[in-house]
Order: structure tokens, then C-alpha cells, then sequence
């Protein structure tokens, strides 16, 4: 009990995190300019929160290519609603992977073939974020553009890089590492071979994923990449919305780079959602282009839709979804 009054503190702590920071950088003039925030934008921005979530059902139906019984778009959206309403509502989002294994295990999923979905749809979204740091990189080395933070900028594309090698080598050795003599000596015979063809099956099914055909790899890799380039795009439309009222010209090549930084950053936070983090590492990053105001209330629009509507909207579903499975035979 004490945990859960806990977790709650800490969800009202990330809920009211932007308006704090907000405050803290611009005060009254901050409220005032969300006051004054163009109601059709912001429709528009819902709008394309709700795509989003259909473009990321559809890559859900795609990567598991009926292997989870049948799965239409509605069902799939109320997968994919549920599950990023876990990962918001739990600090480092760990709600999100453990809510996608149960409602997959309760379609007659094994868990450990579920994982392997998830990891390959992971894997999708740091190549795209690897492949745009790559362009971004780029363009800040031939002069294209001239943002601050290169050395940030270069410092994140090699992180990246490393993470996808290393999950590239660990799914090529997996079967070597196995059978090392220090994986051996844990958790004892029984768990470690029960263990070990868990983890065979998770890498035949990643495998299998991996070798579905070109044109649906395809597909997939072009679902994930028009999200985040719409996602993203939220808080140049936040900024744009913002200093429409007055101020310079919004760059969404920056924004887009905003973002990517300041959800790594968010990784660290022990909030949900990575509130605090999140806020602060974008306001840090848009402070040398606008003014302390307009960032306050750029940041408070952009969580506003990126971070509370996903709380309102997925609670409903999630709590659906949990009570229609809960019946329901676990897969093993």
C-alpha cells in the first residue's frame, strides 16, 4: 500500500512537473502566453497525437503478422494506447515493455516471443533516430546549419550506433554466451535451462521478424519514421504557436533535435514519464532562441500533448484492457 501512494505522489509530481518548471522560467508572462495560444493549432496538435497512435497499431499488426491470433486496427490501437500509458505513468517507462508482454501473453503469446517483438520495434525506432542524428550530424559539419551543442549532437549519434552494434552482437553470440561457463553456474539447472530456451525462443522470433519480407520490413520502418517526424514536429508547432504572438523564426530541424535530446535525458529521471528532466532539458536547449516566457509556454503546450493526453486517454483503455484479460490463460 505504501508503494502505491508512493507511485501516485510521484504521477501528480510528473503531472504538475511542466507548470512548475514553467513557472520557475517565466512566471506570469509564461500563463499569460498559453492564455493567448491559438485554439486551431492546438486541435491540430491533438490530431496528430491521435495519428500517431495509429501509425504505431499499425507497425504493432505488421511485426506480429497475425502470430498473436487475429488483430485488427481497433484492437491494436487499444494495445498500443494501454502500453504508452504504462510507459508514461511508470518512471523510465519500464509499465510500457511489461504491459505489451501481459496483454500479448493473454492473446496466447509466450512472454518471451512477445520481448522479442518489442525489442525489434525498440530496435526500429534507434535506427531512425541513428539514421536522422546521422543527417543532422551531417549538416552541422558542412555548414548547412549552425546550431549550438555539436559536440552533444555527435556525442548522441555514437551512442546510438554503439546501442544498435551491441544489441547486434548479443543477438549474433546469444547461443555462445549461453553456454559460457559463468552463465552456467546461475540460477541452478532447472531455471538455467528453462531460462536459456526463453531466450532461444526470443532470438528465433526476432530472427523470424527479421526476415519477414522486404516489403513489410519495409512498411514498418516507413510507420515508424512518419511517427516520430509527426510526433517531433509537436513542439515546433508549439513553438510556432507561440511565437506567432511575436519573436524569431521557429527552425523544425532544431526542434526535431530538441526532442531526441531531451527524451535521452529524460531516462534518468525517477519520475514517470521522465517529468523534471524532460522539461528542463528543453527549455535549456530552446533558451539561447527565445525568451524565457516563450519557452516556459512552449514546453507547458508540447507536454500538454505529448505527455498528459496520453495520460488521459490511455487510462480508460488501460484499465480496460487489463480487466478483459484478467480471466484469461497466461501463455507460457
Amino acid at each position: 500500500m505504501t508503494w502505491r501512494w508512493r507511485h501516485l505522489g510521484l504521477l501528480l509530481l510528473a503531472l504538475l512537473a511542466p507548470l512548475l518548471v514553467s513557472w520557475w522560467l517565466g512566471g506570469h508572462e509564461a500563463l499569460a502566453t498559453i492564455g493567448a495560444f491559438p485554439g486551431p493549432l492546438l486541435a491540430l496538435m491533438g490530431i496528430i497525437t491521435v495519428l500517431c497512435w495509429n501509425l504505431n497499431a499499425a507497425r504493432w499488426r505488421l511485426l506480429l503478422s497475425g502470430r498473436a491470433g487475429h488483430l485488427g486496427q481497433d484492437g491494436a490501437l487499444a494495445i498500443e494506447m494501454a502500453v504508452k500509458f504504462a510507459l508514461c505513468a511508470t518512471p523510465g517507462g519500464s509499465g510500457g515493455a511489461a504491459t505489451f508482454l501481459l496483454l500479448l501473453a493473454r492473446r496466447g503469446f509466450p512472454p518471451a516471443r512477445a520481448t522479442a517483438i518489442y525489442l525489434v520495434d525498440q530496435s526500429c525506432d534507434l535506427l531512425f533516430f541513428a539514421v536522422m542524428l546521422s543527417l543532422l550530424v551531417a549538416a552541422t559539419l558542412t555548414g548547412a546549419v549552425d546550431w549550438p551543442h555539436r559536440t552533444l549532437i555527435g556525442a548522441a549519434s555514437l551512442g546510438l550506433g554503439l546501442v544498435l552494434l551491441g544489441l547486434g552482437l548479443i543477438l549474433a553470440w546469444l547461443p555462445w554466451l549461453l553456454r559460457r561457463r559463468p552463465w552456467l553456474a546461475w540460477p541452478g539447472p532447472r531455471r538455467r535451462r528453462r531460462f536459456a530456451r526463453q531466450l532461444l525462443s526470443g532470438r528465433r522470433t526476432l530472427i523470424a521478424t527479421l526476415r519477414l519480407p522486404p516489403s513489410v520490413l519495409a512498411s514498418i520502418f516507413g510507420l515508424c519514421g512518419l511517427h516520430w517526424l509527426l510526433r517531433y514536429s509537436l513542439l515546433y508547432l508549439a513553438v510556432l504557436g507561440i511565437i506567432g504572438q511575436g519573436g524569431t523564426l521557429a527552425d523544425w530541424a532544431w526542434t526535431f533535435l530538441v526532442q531526441m535530446l531531451a527524451m535521452a535525458a529524460s531516462q534518468f529521471s525517477v519520475l514517470p514519464g521522465g517529468a523534471g528532466a524532460a522539461e528542463i532539458s528543453v527549455g535549456a536547449l530552446l533558451l539561447p532562441l527565445m525568451e524565457p516566457g516563450q519557452v516556459a509556454a512552449a514546453v507547458v503546450i508540447w507536454r500538454l500533448v505529448s505527455y498528459h493526453l496520453y495520460l488521459l486517454a490511455g487510462a480508460p483503455v488501460f484499465l480496460i484492457q487489463v480487466a478483459r484479460w484478467l480471466g484469461r490463460p497466461v501463455a507460457s
